[in-house]
C-alpha cells in the first residue's frame, strides 16, 4: 500500500509544473508578466487592425522576452514569424537584426547547422562590413566548433569589432563565449577574467551581472576552490536579501546546497535547500519550490530515507493548490491570447489531460479500494476463524468443567446406601443434605472458569466434610487461607482443585493404617497464587501398587482432565496457570501437588 501512494505521489510530482498551472488558472483573467503582457494586448491589437509592420515589432518583442527567460524554443518560433513579415515588408535592417538574433537562439538549442546558416545569411545582408565581419565570424566559430582552440581568434576579433560599434549586450555575450571556450581548453584563469569582463559590460543589467558571478562560482567549484565559490554565492545570497529579491535569494540558497554537497558537507546542504524550499513555497514559486523538492528527494532516497521522501511528498501535495494559486510565474508567454485558435487548444489540451487524470485517479481509486476491501475481508476471515477457535475452546472447557466424577457420585450412593443398612438414618440424612447442598453449588458454579476465593473454599469445605464424615477415622483436615489474600476479591480457577483433594483421600489417606492429615493451603507468593495440596498417606508409588485397573484409568482421566482445562485456560485467558505433582521424600510418606497462578482481581 505504502509503495502504490509513493508511486502516485511521485507521478503527481513529474507532472510539468507549467501545465498544471495553465490548466488550474485557465478559468481566471490572470495574465503573464506585465511587459509580456503590454506586449500580448498590442499584438492582439495589430492582428485586429493587420497593422504588418507592428505585429513583426510585436513578434520580435515577444521573442526576446521568450529570450531572455530562457525559452530558446518560443524565441525561435517568435524570430521566425517576426522574419516572415519583415520579408513581406523587405525591412533588410530589421530582417538582418532579427536573422542574428535567430541564429543565437538555434546555438543556444545546439542546432548548430541552422545557426550557422543563418549568421551567414545575416552577414549577407549587412550593409555594415563590421556587422558582416562579425556575423562570418560567428559562423566560422560554430563551424569549428570541435576544435576549441581555432574558435579564440574568431571570438577575439568579434570583441574587438563589438567593442568599436559600442554594442555592450554583444561584447557582454562575447566575453561569456571567450569564458566558455577557455573552460573548454581548460584554462579557468583566462575563464574568470573573461566573466568579470562580461560583468564591466553588463553593469547596468543586474540579473545578468548575478548570472555571470554565478558563473564564476561554478569555474571556482569545478577546480575544488570551495571557499571562493562559496563567498561568492553568500555575498549574491547577502544581497538579494538586502534588495528582497526572493527569486536570487532562493537560487543562491539552492546554489550553496550544491556546493555543500560537492564539498562533501550535506548537513550545510540540507539546510540550505530547505531554506530554499520554504522560500519558495512561501513566495510562490511553484517551479523552484518543485526543483529543490526534487533535490531533496533525491538525496533522501540515496540516503534510503523513503519516510522523510514521502513526509515531503505529503508536503508539497498538501499547499500544492495554495502554491499554484499565489505563483504569479506561472503565467507564462503561452498562455497570451495570439488568437482563438490558440485558446481552443490549451482549452482542448486541458480537457484531454483533466480527463486522462480522471481515468487515472478512477483507476488508483479502483486498485486501492479493491485492496482495501481485500484487506477487510481478510480480517474479517481471520477474526471469524479466531472466534470460532476461542468459542470451541470455551465450549470444551465448559464440557471438561461439567464432567461429573462418576466415581465420587457412585461412592457418595454407596455411603448413604451404608449408613442406611446399619440404621444410621441421621447420619445418612446428613450426609443427604450436604451431598445435595455440594451438588447445588457445584452446578451453580459449572459455567464458570474462575470463582471468587471465599466461594471456592466453601464449597471445598462442604466437599471434604462430606469425605470426612464417610472416612472419619481416616484422616482429619484444615484449610488455610493467608492474610494477605483477600478471599471477597480474589479469583480463583473454578474446579481446579476438588480433583487433587479425592485423589489424596481416595488413593493415598483411606489405606493409612492410623488417622492421617490432609492440609489445603493458599499462599500469597512473589506476587502470585500458590495452593497446596499436602497429605501423608501412602504415596503414589505405592499407591499404584494397590489400585485396581479401574482405578488407574479414573485417576489417569482426572489428572488429564485438570491438564486439558489448565491448558485451556492459559489459552483463553494468558493467565499461565502451572501444576505439580510430586511425591514427598523418604523418611515421610505423601504426596504434594502445587497450583501456581496469578494474582486475578478481574475477570
Amino acid at each position: 500500500m505504502q509503495r502504490i501512494i509513493s508511486i502516485i505521489l511521485y507521478t503527481l510530482l513529474l507532472i510539468p509544473i507549467g501545465i498544471t498551472a495553465q490548466d488550474s488558472l485557465a478559468k481566471k483573467k490572470a495574465v503573464p508578466s506585465s511587459k509580456m503582457s503590454k506586449i500580448t494586448k498590442s499584438l492582439e491589437k495589430s492582428l485586429d487592425v493587420n497593422d504588418e509592420g507592428q505585429i513583426a515589432r510585436n513578434y520580435e518583442n515577444l521573442a526576446n522576452e521568450f529570450l531572455n527567460k530562457g525559452d530558446n524554443a518560443k524565441a525561435e518560433e517568435y524570430f521566425k514569424r517576426a522574419l516572415n513579415s519583415y520579408t513581406k515588408l523587405k525591412l533588410t535592417e530589421d530582417k538582418t537584426r532579427v536573422t542574428r538574433s535567430l541564429a543565437k537562439t538555434q546555438e543556444n538549442q545546439k542546432n548548430f547547422d541552422s545557426a550557422i546558416k543563418n549568421y551567414e545569411v545575416a552577414g549577407s545582408l549587412a550593409k555594415d562590413v563590421s556587422e558582416e565581419k562579425i556575423n562570418l565570424n560567428d559562423a566560422n566559430r560554430l563551424r569549428n566548433n570541435a576544435n576549441p582552440a581555432s574558435q579564440t581568434n574568431y571570438v577575439d576579433s568579434n570583441i574587438e569589432l563589438l567593442k568599436k560599434e559600442n554594442k555592450s549586450k554583444e561584447v557582454t555575450e562575447a566575453y561569456v563565449q571567450k569564458a566558455q571556450n577557455s573552460l573548454e581548453l581548460k584554462d579557468k584563469k583566462v575563464a574568470i577574467e573573461s566573466y568579470k569582463k562580461a560583468i564591466a559590460y553588463a553593469k547596468d543589467k543586474p540579473e545578468e551581472v548575478i548570472n555571470l558571478k554565478n558563473e564564476i562560482a561554478k569555474v571556482y567549484a569545478s577546480d575544488n576552490q570551495f571557499e571562493k565559490a562559496i563567498g561568492i554565492n553568500e555575498k549574491l545570497l547577502a544581497e538579494a536579501v538586502t534588495k528582497q529579491d526572493f527569486t536570487t535569494q532562493i537560487k543562491q540558497l539552492q546554489s550553496l546546497a550544491s556546493l555543500y554537497f560537492k564539498k562533501e558537507e550535506p548537513n550545510k546542504a540540507l539546510v540550505s535547500l530547505k531554506e530554499a524550499y520554504d522560500l519558495a513555497s512561501k513566495k510562490g514559486n511553484s517551479t523552484e519550490a518543485k526543483r529543490t523538492l526534487s533535490e531533496l528527494v533525491k538525496y533522501y532516497k540515496t540516503e534510503g530515507n523513503e519516510k522523510e521522501s514521502i513526509a515531503l511528498y505529503d508536503q508539497f501535495l498538501q499547499n500544492f493548490d495554495q502554491l499554484i494559486q499565489s505563483d504569479t510565474s506561472l503565467i507564462n508567454t503561452k498562455k497570451f491570447q495570439i488568437t482563438e485558435g490558440k485558446i481552443r487548444q490549451l482549452e482542448k489540451e486541458k480537457s484531454l489531460k483533466d480527463e486522462l487524470i480522471t481515468k487515472k485517479n478512477t483507476f488508483n481509486y479502483f486498485l486501492i479500494g479493491s485492496v482495501i476491501l481485500l484487506l477487510l475481508l481478510f480480517l474479517f476471515i481471520v477474526k471469524s476463524l479466531f472466534s470460532i477457535k476461542t468459542k470451541n475452546k470455551e465450549i470444551a472447557l465448559q464440557s471438561l468443567r461439567r464432567e461429573m466424577n462418576p466415581h465420587f457420585i457412585f461412592n457418595s450412593l454407596n455411603s448413604v446406601n451404608q449408613f442406611i443398612s446399619e440404621n444410621k438414618e441421621l447420619e445418612a440424612n446428613k450426609y443427604l443434605t450436604s451431598y445435595s447442598t455440594l451438588m447445588r453449588d457445584m452446578m451453580e458454579n459449572s459455567n464458570k472458569d474462575f470463582i471468587i476465593l471465599d466461594k471456592e473454599v466453601e464449597q471445598l469445605q462442604k466437599y471434604l466434610n462430606l469425605e470426612h464424615l464417610r472416612f472419619q477415622d481416616k484422616f482429619d483436615f484444615k484449610i488455610t487461607v493467608d492474610k494477605d489474600l483477600d478471599a471477597e476479591t480474589v479469583f480463583v480457577p473454578n474446579m481446579i482443585i476438588q480433583p487433587h483433594l479425592e485423589n489424596a483421600i481416595w488413593h493415598g489417606l483411606r489405606y493409612l493404617d492410623k488417622k492421617g492429615f490432609l492440609h489445603l493451603k493458599f499462599q500469597l507468593s512473589n506476587g502470585k497464587v500458590k495452593v497446596s495440596i499436602e497429605d501423608n498417606g501412602i504415596g503414589l508409588t505405592k499407591s499404584q501398587e494397590l489400585k485396581t485397573s479401574n482405578q488407574k484409568v479414573h485417576e489417569s482421566r482426572g489428572l488429564n482432565n485438570t491438564k486439558e482445562r489448565i491448558g485451556l485456560l492459559n489459552e483463553l485467558y494468558k493467565k499461565n496457570i502451572s501444576f505439580a505433582i510430586r511425591e514427598k521424600e523418604f523418611p515421610e510418606s505423601g504426596t504434594v501437588v502445587e497450583i501456581i497462578f496469578p494474582l486475578i482481581d478481574s475477570i
